[in-house]
């Protein structure tokens, strides 16, 4: 399988990364991606989806996620109370076992792409408890007796934003790849992806305003792709010249979201 991007929309991929993810899915590992907010990482699993015609199945982790919810949950307190109204098919204990994520994507029936969204958001265990699940591709419910295996192995992205280290054990069973954050020319590529027509000079004084701001020393929040996306839409919604995009920055409030460095712009611009 060559994967190419070419049938996705809203994605421009480099050569490098696209080659990254052929090798993931050649050796049959995760793909595990790095980069700021913005360099496109949750889309890229969305445009394999795309690329490949497969279900995508999407696991968004959060600071309290635990392993154990990507795998299955058990109601014991709907069971409990079905119990107490004498409700049917109580013994049943498989009717209060419900899949989570992972177990969806190993019960598919066809091969599905699973995104793993912004693993380091979990405590730091949370990537060694998922080891066994990830290389042996299945998991045992005791409720149950139950050993779900993958009946089709489904292509694993898992993303980072790099705020934390992932264990060792973990990378060494993931395909790394770290998305740069795009050059002008790459940005110039993505926003015609989103726009029909961008008047030239218009674009031209985005892009330089834009990384001016970006390389100011002491912005906190560098904004990122989705927020010049926003500005060019409040840019041409507001009807302003060019001429006046570098010279005001207007609606600095879509392109950065800290005062501080609003404040830290509007010195630079006086």
């Amino acid at each position: 399988m060559n994967l190419t991007f070419e049938g996705s929309k809203n994605y421009v991929a480099s050569e490098e990364l696209m080659r990254s993810v052929n090798i993931a899915i050649a050796l049959q590992k995760p793909l595990l991606i790095k980069g700021e907010p913005g360099t496109g990482k949750t889309m890229l699993a969305e445009a394999i989806s795309q690329a490949l015609g497969k279900k995508l199945i999407i696991w968004n982790i959060k600071s309290t996620t635990k392993a154990q919810d990507g795998l299955y949950v058990y109601d014991v307190v709907q069971r409990l109370y079905d119990s107490q109204f004498g409700n049917e098919g109580v013994d049943d204990i498989g009717k209060y076992v419900k899949l989570g994520k992972l177990g969806e994507a190993f019960h598919s029936d066809e091969q599905v792409i699973l995104l793993i969204d912004e693993i380091d958001k979990a405590d730091l265990e949370f990537p060694n408890d998922l080891l066994w699940e990830l290389d042996k591709m299945e998991f045992y419910i005791p409720e149950t007796k139950e050993t779900v295996k993958a009946k089709q192995r489904p292509i694993v992205i898992i993303t980072s934003n790099a705020e934390k280290e992932l264990p060792d054990a973990f990378l060494r069973r993931c395909i790394f790849h770290y998305i740069e954050f795009p050059d002008a020319e790459q940005m110039e590529e993505i926003i015609k992806v989103h726009f029909d027509h961008v008047e030239e000079n218009v674009l031209k004084q985005v892009l330089a305003t834009f990384y001016w701001i970006r390389g100011l020393y002491n912005i906190q929040k560098k904004p990122s792709t989705s927020e010049v996306i926003d500005w060019i839409r409040a840019l041409e919604l507001g009807g302003v010249p060019a001429s006046k995009i570098k010279e005001a920055v207007p609606f600095a409030g879509v392109l950065l979201k800290k005062n501080e460095d609003i404040d830290t712009m509007r010195k630079f611009l006086k």
